[in-house]
């Protein structure tokens, strides 16, 4: 009877864990305005820093850089999604003379404090891309 008893009691326990766990459903967003800051490809943890601008506006973005195709911003779309991802969407043509892994393009993650976000994307070889941006 005992062990009937702990295994109902650790059953209700288990149920009430289970239900009163929330599922967060909130996803970190880019809203609408213009972001400055640096951009760094870090190989090793060391990397040229340049200065860029991006608005967002309505799934949409633009940017440039203070340094040529460092990194390659035009124009595009975006995504953001609940895993805390944003996934761009490049639109513009470019020609073959340099990196095109320097292109704003595929997927980041992204961290918000307040008004800095901070988009980075892992190649997992030691090479990061880090957007450190601040909403204006």
């Amino acid at each position: 009877m005992k062990r009937f008893t702990t295994s109902i009691l650790l059953t209700v326990a288990l149920l009430s864990g289970i239900i009163s766990c929330k599922k967060s459903t909130s996803s970190l967003t880019m809203t609408d305005g213009t972001y400055k800051g640096t951009f760094q490809r870090q190989i090793s943890g060391a990397g040229n820093i340049s200065k860029v601008t991006i608005v967002f506006n309505s799934g949409n973005w633009t940017g440039q850089s203070d340094t040529p195709r460092y990194p390659a911003l035009c124009t595009g779309a975006y995504q953001t999604n609940l895993a805390n991802e944003i996934t761009f969407f490049q639109s513009c043509f470019w020609t073959a003379d340099f990196d095109w892994t320097l292109i704003l393009d595929q997927k980041f993650s992204l961290q918000v404090s307040g008004n800095d976000y901070v988009l980075t994307k892992d190649y997992g070889n030691g090479t990061k891309d880090i957007y450190n941006l601040t909403k204006q």
